[in-house]
């Protein structure tokens, strides 16, 4: 299917923009059957408020402070860390995780 240029408006900042043909072919083999409704940097924006490629926003995931057991560096858990259970940097924690069991 041979598609042309298409000139279309922002729903968000009201500018014209133009949805290519080639753009038109890419919605066409992902199976997407809308036009977009924003310009590429109200995508964009949009996208970077949402901080998520889903599109969907997330509450940021609440961090506990803790020392790690193994350098003794300040790091965040996203967990609280219990009283006698060791904890771990991310670069400690790659070292001492137990490995896969193999069946």
């Amino acid at each position: 299917m041979s598609f042309v240029d298409k000139s279309l408006k922002c729903s968000d900042c009201g500018a014209d923009f133009t949805f290519t043909s080639s753009e038109q072919d890419f919605f066409a083999e992902k199976g997407y059957t809308n036009d977009p409704k924003r310009c590429q940097l109200c995508r964009a924006t949009r996208k970077a408020q949402t901080n998520n490629s889903s599109g969907y926003s997330q509450p940021r995931r609440q961090m506990f402070p803790a020392t790690c057991s193994e350098c003794n560096k300040a790091t965040e858990l996203p967990f609280e860390p219990r009283d006698g259970r060791p904890v771990y940097c991310r670069e400690c924690y790659s070292r001492v995780k137990p490995s896969p069991a193999r069946y």
